[in-house]
């Protein structure tokens, strides 16, 4: 079958692999349709392996070369003798993350935060962009038949984007700034409109402010020719927003966050920085803020996400700027995406 395998750094080949073997008694056989490049695959390319274990991962014993591929809707083609949630021609969407169930975090719930998490897709035997991917039957939910199977690509990204929001306590009502609006910031914004949020969108690159727009979820705050705190204090008579949740993983949006939310108000850091930055922790201690970081999501996230996408609470397809064929996934995924003048923000990639 083909599959889409990072062997190295800017390796990436869409090669021929052998097909997964017979089916465990609680596993499922899925045929990818859409799979979506996270900002984690592009970080492989550009300098990994990082996630990508180069020795046997203790969870499962996978190794580099990897089959890329962990936001994905699936149809399935067979299950094993004990599944019962699916079965052959069902569409899911899949919760990549793996887990041991027995360390601290996972006795308590912590399932995101196992000490020894693997992924589909980034640390696993299989992955979403490839004509054929095995996954226990835990890790499929079902698609109702409202939901498209660009949308069950989706999930995955929408249940990291709504985690930074929850972990910000946002309610109805409240005002919401949304700092960087690549995939997960503009599914952000249209989480916390759904929960009745007046929301603030900050973006300096021009393709990302035209997707911003087009969200038709808030205002759009452009940093190059304005002051985002002193404007947002304005707006909300000299307080400040209720929430920020910081999408861009940058150190110019952390320090505008901490200028533009209220007292007592909360930051959830959703944007993965990939080194230090400068914040003056006295401003926390002064103005009483909470500012919290995320990592995935909670595990059990995925029926209240399809619920929300498929009742049309998110139109989340508004955040896909290209859809490409596995054949194109280095060309017109990965280096478009990487390249300072790439015009694409949410690239999914059709898996078979």
């Amino acid at each position: 079958m083909r599959a889409a395998v990072l062997h190295d750094a800017k390796d990436i080949r869409v090669e021929e692999v052998a097909e997964p073997g017979a089916l465990g008694p609680q596993d499922v056989r899925l045929k990818p349709f859409w799979c979506g490049i996270c900002g984690t695959d592009l970080h492989e390319y550009a300098v990994g392996p990082i996630v990508i274990p180069t020795q046997p991962h203790k969870l499962n014993g996978s190794t580099a070369p990897q089959i890329l591929g962990h936001e994905f809707s699936a149809e399935v083609l067979e299950v094993g003798k004990e599944v019962r949630s699916v079965r052959a021609g069902d569409r899911v969407s899949v919760m990549p993350l793996l887990f041991c169930g027995a360390c601290y975090f996972c006795q308590r719930g912590l399932n995101h935060l196992c000490t020894s998490m693997a992924c589909v897709g980034l640390s696993d035997a299989w992955g979403g962009i490839a004509e054929q991917a095995i996954v226990h039957e835990s890790k499929v939910a079902k698609l109702p038949d409202t939901m498209s199977d660009i949308q069950g690509a989706l999930v995955e990204p929408t249940a990291v984007a709504a985690y930074g929001v929850d972990k910000a306590q946002v309610r109805p009502g409240d005002t919401v700034l949304v700092t960087g609006l690549g995939p997960i910031g503009a599914l952000a914004s249209l989480y916390a409109a759904s929960l009745g949020a007046t929301v603030y969108m900050s973006e300096v690159n021009p393709k990302r402010q035209e997707l911003a727009r087009s969200l038709d979820v808030g205002e759009l705050l452009d940093p190059r020719s304005t002051d985002v705190a002193a404007e947002l204090r304005d707006r909300t008579g000299g307080i400040g927003v209720d929430a920020v949740i910081e999408c861009s993983g940058n150190e110019i949006a952390l320090q505008t966050a901490l200028a533009s939310v209220r007292a007592s108000g909360s930051i959830s850091q959703t944007g993965l920085h990939t080194k230090p930055a400068a914040i003056d922790p006295m401003v926390l201690s002064e103005r009483d803020i909470t500012l919290r970081g995320t990592w995935c999501y909670p595990v059990t996230d995925w029926p209240r996400i399809i619920d929300l996408i498929g009742r049309g609470r998110m139109d989340v397809e508004k955040v896909v700027s290209a859809k490409i064929d596995m054949a194109d996934i280095v060309e017109k995924g990965f280096e478009t995406l990487l390249s300072p003048t790439g015009d694409q923000v949410k690239v999914l990639v059709r898996a078979s």
